[in-house]
């Protein structure tokens, strides 16, 4: 009976879960506002279906530690490199403008300075969460602003980090945390997170690769399924154990594996986790909310949020600027960041915290944050809005396009990195067009890694992976091989998800040819030599490569293939002479 009761809140959660995704979908609301409200019905304060327990916060926060997750696989140490200016540039401006202002707001207000700086420190914070959710829905996860933005939320989530530490020396009954070994303490937490990130980046190198490259020849998806976990749950833990946050250690986890060509099958594996407890996330912040105070302090709630995003949206924008960004994309950024995060729930939710803050703030904190993160998805619509009216009114027009993808997405996938596969993939070399290659078959991913193909390891066939390599951002995929009864069993889902994407395949006879383009498919006879050489001109040519271009390099194709085979061919003779 116990187990019973132990399973009662993940059950309803999952059935509550469900039915407010379903319902937002049909009335065209974003799930995170659907999640919310349902927190809110069935939550201690309205209808009372679920108490908050130990289950629904761990689930909770299991929610956002695969989040953290995902974003770590995002982040090669290459990449960090890459976004060092935003994250430890635009980053720290952005949380010091903001923790200065809404710090500066408490102590007007009368509280004391220790708990002005932690309650300025969360407000300044977005919500990692949200906004991540918020891009994938719009497909700008790899837009310069996205990419900006998720850098800036990288590094708030390690300020978060240092937050906890101070709330949690004043919740130990500490009045002057300076005198009382903080600074220690903050130290320490530095030295630790530094200990761990470098221990991530050896761990990955030296042990999770040669790991992933044994279970990968067992050819058994629920491997990854299962390492997915283990490396996701033991980072966390990790840095639990070690007095810094969960999601800081699965950021590191993964990190680790970002570094593999498996990231993308670990990424789609794991992604049903995450989106499960996502949703378990937004349905506990929803319960945490008291109809009540909404009622009874509606009038100051109003004023909060608008405050709250208002001061956000202006400050963040600002830094933006200072940055070098455009007006139309510094106002992107600025309501793209303009909520608040959960992180709040858990800083002012420590008892020395709350009772310093009382608890009518505390409750038009908590209730004006939980509606600021049901309206980003309307806040980055506002954002983008007013961005496109500024760039109509500026007098000068700007080079590149905040709001579209960056090169981060190249263009063209290929599929199989057989002979075909691999032909298509040094056409796309030699005319610079970017490509990620993916190979099912682990004997041909070793031969391509080794012969220095930038190649990673997945199943085509896999309709999940298509939303982890941003089908809707490429132009189009080139398949050197498939059987007919997958390309017409996937036609459905690739017609409805995917109707503007050109899906080139390779075939050997006329015949073939008119199969597949029943199923949707382009098909393009091999007639050449070397195999894939006709695929490999169509795809350049639909990549609007110049015609001479093509066809100078097919003749030097045809070229070498023609010496290997006259050289094959001479030693095959010598060696019957012998």
């Amino acid at each position: 009976m116990n187990q019973a009761f132990a399973l009662t809140p993940a059950i309803i959660l999952l059935f509550i879960g469900i039915l407010a995704m379903t319902l937002a979908r049909r009335i065209g609301l974003s799930p995170i506002v659907g999640y919310l409200v349902a927190g809110v019905f069935i939550g201690p304060h309205a209808l009372g279906l679920i108490q908050e327990s130990e289950t629904t916060h761990l689930l909770a926060e299991l929610g956002v530690v695969f989040l953290l997750f995902d974003i770590g696989l995002h982040f090669t140490l290459s990449s960090i490199w890459d976004a060092r200016r935003d994250i430890f540039g635009l980053g720290p401006l952005q949380i010091v403008l903001c923790g200065l202002a809404f710090g500066g707001i408490a102590i007007v207000f009368g509280y004391a300075p220790e708990y002005a700086v932690i309650l300025g420190g969360a407000l300044a914070l977005s919500s990692t969460a949200v906004v991540v959710h918020t891009l994938a829905d719009r497909v700008q996860q790899n837009c310069p602003v996205g990419l900006t933005g998720t850098a800036v939320l990288i590094f708030q989530d390690i300020c978060a980090i240092f937050l906890l530490i101070l709330a949690a020396s004043l919740d130990n009954g500490d009045a002057s945390p300076a005198e009382s070994g903080l600074i220690t303490a903050v130290s320490l937490a530095v030295i630790k997170a530094t200990v761990a990130f470098l221990a991530a980046v050896l761990i990955g190198r030296y042990a999770i690769k040669p790991l992933f490259r044994l279970f990968s020849q067992t050819r058994n998806e629920e491997v990854f399924t299962a390492m997915a976990l283990l490396v996701v749950l033991a980072t966390a833990a990790a840095t639990g154990h070690a007095g810094l946050s969960l999601t800081l250690g699965a950021f590191l986890g993964g990190m680790i594996i970002s570094e593999s060509p498996y990231r993308h099958v670990i990424q789609t594996e794991a992604k049903p986790f995450r989106n499960l407890l996502l949703g378990f996330f937004f349905i506990t912040v929803g319960m945490s909310l008291d109809w009540r105070i909404l009622a009874g302090h509606w009038a100051e709630i109003l004023v909060f949020l608008v405050a709250l995003i208002a001061i956000k949206a202006l400050l963040v924008a600002a830094a933006a600027r200072a940055f070098g960004w455009s007006t139309p994309g510094s106002v992107q950024l600025g309501f793209l960041l303009a909520q608040g995060s959960e992180f709040v729930f858990v800083i002012i939710a420590m008892p020395m915290v709350r009772e310093a803050l009382g608890e009518s703030t505390v409750g038009v904190v908590i209730t004006g944050v939980a509606i600021s993160l049901a309206c980003t998805p309307t806040l980055v619509a506002l954002g983008n809005s007013l961005a496109r009216i500024i760039k109509q009114r500026a007098t000068a027009s700007v080079p590149t396009s905040e709001t579209t993808p960056s090169a981060t997405t190249a263009p063209v996938v290929v599929f199989g990195m057989d002979d075909v596969g691999r032909t298509v993939a040094d056409a796309l070399e030699a005319h610079g067009v970017p490509y990620d290659a993916i190979e099912g078959d682990y004997d041909r991913f070793l031969a391509a890694s080794a012969d220095g193909y930038p190649v990673a390891f997945g199943d085509p066939s896999d309709v999940r992976l298509m939303e982890t390599l941003a089908y809707a951002e490429r132009e189009a995929i080139i398949v050197s091989n498939v059987r007919y009864e997958v390309a017409e069993a996937l036609k459905p889902v690739m017609h409805d998800r995917y109707p503007n994407l050109t899906r080139f395949i390779a075939v050997d006879t006329d015949d073939d040819k008119v199969k597949f383009e029943g199923v949707g498919l382009r098909p393009v006879v091999n007639r050449s030599f070397p195999r894939g050489l006709d695929l490999a001109a169509a795809v350049l040519h639909y990549q609007g490569v110049d015609e001479t271009k093509v066809q100078a390099w097919m003749r030097r194709q045809q070229e070498r293939g023609l010496q290997t085979t006259v050289g094959d061919a001479a030693y095959a003779a010598d060696l019957v002479t012998r």
